[in-house]
């Protein structure tokens, strides 16, 4: 009996779907180079926990809307331990507010409150991150964290009345 933790492997659809992608998706991405190539080719063809780590970390620097083609240089720049982390952290939830207490953090919404909040951009070598919410289908407000406390409480006064703008109409 082996004591040795074998890697898990899929076939393409469980690996599109276990990612949130479609197969169409990860054939691209391997195309492209974003992924590597799988062992096998034809009905055998397997994916390992690597490409996983790999799709997930793509969609993650998607969120931080980076292109394919900064992501490819970020997937060949980082080590399968960054990666992971990089994973890891797109998981938890966005900090709180960096303007304090102007305004209170609204109550949880119901499912159909259009104002989302998104995790903030990290900076990497010199480039300005920026924290994105969706204020309403369509319409986007993007803060970058060297703004001012001024432009700050302006972007939180903004989302504040989107809010309240929702909650009147919701009310009628």
């Amino acid at each position: 009996m082996s004591t040795t933790k074998t890697p898990r492997e899929w076939k393409l659809t469980e690996l599109a779907e276990a990612a949130g992608v479609s197969p169409r998706t990860v054939r691209y991405y391997v195309q492209r180079g974003l992924l590597p190539a799988p062992p096998f080719k034809g009905p055998d063809t397997v994916y390992g926990e690597d490409h996983l780590l790999r799709l997930k970390a793509i969609r993650a620097l998607q969120a931080r809307f980076l292109p394919l083609d900064a992501i490819q240089v970020e997937l060949a720049r980082l080590s399968p331990d960054e990666l992971k982390a990089l994973v890891d952290a797109d998981a938890t939830p966005p900090p709180a507010s960096a303007a304090g207490a102007a305004v209170p953090a609204p109550s949880p919404a119901p499912a159909s409150e259009p104002v989302k909040e998104e995790a903030p951009v990290s900076p990497s070598d010199g480039v300005t991150s920026w924290r994105r919410w969706e204020l309403a289908p369509g319409l986007e407000l993007q803060l970058a964290d060297t703004a001012d406390e001024k432009t700050r409480a302006l972007a939180e006064r903004v989302r504040a009345l989107i809010n309240e703008s929702q909650e009147e109409s919701q009310e009628r």
